[in-house]
């Protein structure tokens, strides 16, 4: 059960130009869903990305990161939903480069042009031959179409658009889609992101955009602490909008281009949290007035990443004792407890190394009951600040993640 969260129809999804969507059925996942997702590009965009962290990173990450910088530029993304090729070895990554090379075949480009990406179960063989087999079957599409076919325990399609001036006298589109769930924790959360805009950027201009914006965003949410194998947030500059090049980052095209990125992006990871597994309950995490911006996430993501919390608001129990011991246990060097005030919405829940005053149960219980709440930690250490997005954890999620491969 998604948090006020809905799908998007196609008329709410601007189209941008240089960019061509299909989508097809390969048979990973049950007959009848589309399960492959091809993105055709103009050959003059720039391409900037970002990818787990985790050692056992999955086989098209490998591949991805070897062909995004490659001399002629990326041609196209192939995606697949239902088998995660992570933690299949050589054989990953050839299977990988055969679906490659198959895409590479069917646009007339180099294989080096095509970057591909898998999301679902780890642990088990690509079956690359079903996704070669599908392609010439593929259909142009919409991008809620794209949205619902890369989905694997998502209950609500993922989707948003932007559009905005940029400069003077040019109007920047961009829309976007994503996955997620569960198993999701920075760096980066257990999703694939995709937005593509019609701008003119440089590559190495949009790689430092694509990291800020990251940062900000599928960075900042959490839903159960594990980091996936297959994580992907990719933005594509089709140059189609007209502008000159954005070269540097002092352009204050830059900034604007930035906003209105994020702005996306960010309505997508938070998405992704509001569908977490099971979720019913979307809660943001302010610390504010850290000595850092380092320590002001440490403690956020203390709160954000306890089950104790998580399952107390699920169940509507204003047991706040245990944000207080989150933060104390957050590792913050020379601490002093007495400056910390927290509120949970606007009550203010405690200060002065204990319970306020003002506080009662009858008041926490009232935001507790409510489907969005923010905790709000201010630390008195300094002028940083940090924001974290997360939701509860509820009976549902154990029953998905154990039922997930019947």
């Amino acid at each position: 059960m998604a948090v006020n969260l809905r799908e998007k129809d196609a008329a709410e999804l601007l189209p941008i130009d240089g960019v061509q969507v299909f989508v097809g059925q390969a048979g990973i996942k049950k007959s009848g869903h589309n399960d492959i997702t091809l993105m055709v590009f103009n050959p003059d965009n720039t391409v900037g990305a970002v990818f787990t962290q985790n050692r056992f990173c999955a086989a098209p990450v490998h591949v991805a990161k070897q062909h995004l910088f490659d001399e002629d530029g990326v041609r196209a993304m192939i995606i697949n939903t239902g088998n995660a090729n992570a933690g299949t070895g050589i054989k990953g990554r050839e299977d990988a480069q055969a679906v490659c090379e198959a895409v590479a075949k069917q646009i007339r480009c180099k294989t080096s042009q095509i970057l591909p990406f898998s999301t679902g179960v780890i642990l088990e063989p690509l079956p690359a031959q079903k996704i070669i087999d599908a392609l010439p079957r593929v259909k142009p599409a919409f991008w809620n179409d794209a949205a619902r076919a890369i989905m694997t325990t998502d209950t609500v399609p993922k989707a948003a658009s932007r559009e905005g001036k940029i400069g003077n006298h040019h109007i920047v589109h961009a829309t976007g889609i994503a996955k997620g769930a569960g198993m999701i924790c920075p760096n980066m959360a257990t999703m694939l992101g995709f937005i593509v805009c019609d701008a003119n950027i440089a590559q190495p201009v949009l790689q430092m955009l694509t990291q800020e914006i990251a940062d900000q965003s599928f960075n900042a949410i959490t839903i159960d602490g594990d980091t996936s194998t297959n994580d992907s947030f990719v933005i594509v500059a089709t140059g189609k909008c007209g502008q000159n090049e954005i070269d540097n980052i002092a352009d204050p095209r830059y900034d604007q281009l930035k906003t209105l990125l994020g702005s996306l992006a960010l309505e997508l990871a938070q998405a992704i949290v509001r569908d977490g597994e099971g979720a019913t309950k979307f809660i943001t995490v302010q610390v504010e007035n850290a000595g850092d911006r380092t320590e002001a996430r440490q403690v956020a993501y203390a709160i954000a990443h306890s089950p104790l919390i998580k399952t107390a608001f699920f169940a509507s129990d204003p047991n706040l004792g245990r944000l207080l011991a989150a933060i104390g246990y957050s590792g913050l060097s020379n601490f002093d407890t007495n400056k910390v005030r927290m509120w949970l919405g606007e009550v203010l829940v405690a200060e002065n190394g204990g319970r306020a005053d003002s506080y009662t149960e009858e008041a926490g219980q009232m935001v507790m009951n409510q489907p969005e709440i923010t905790v709000r930690v201010d630390l008195q250490r300094g002028r940083e600040r940090a924001v974290i997005y997360t939701c509860d954890l509820s009976h549902d999620y154990v029953s998905i993640n154990a039922d997930y491969r019947s």
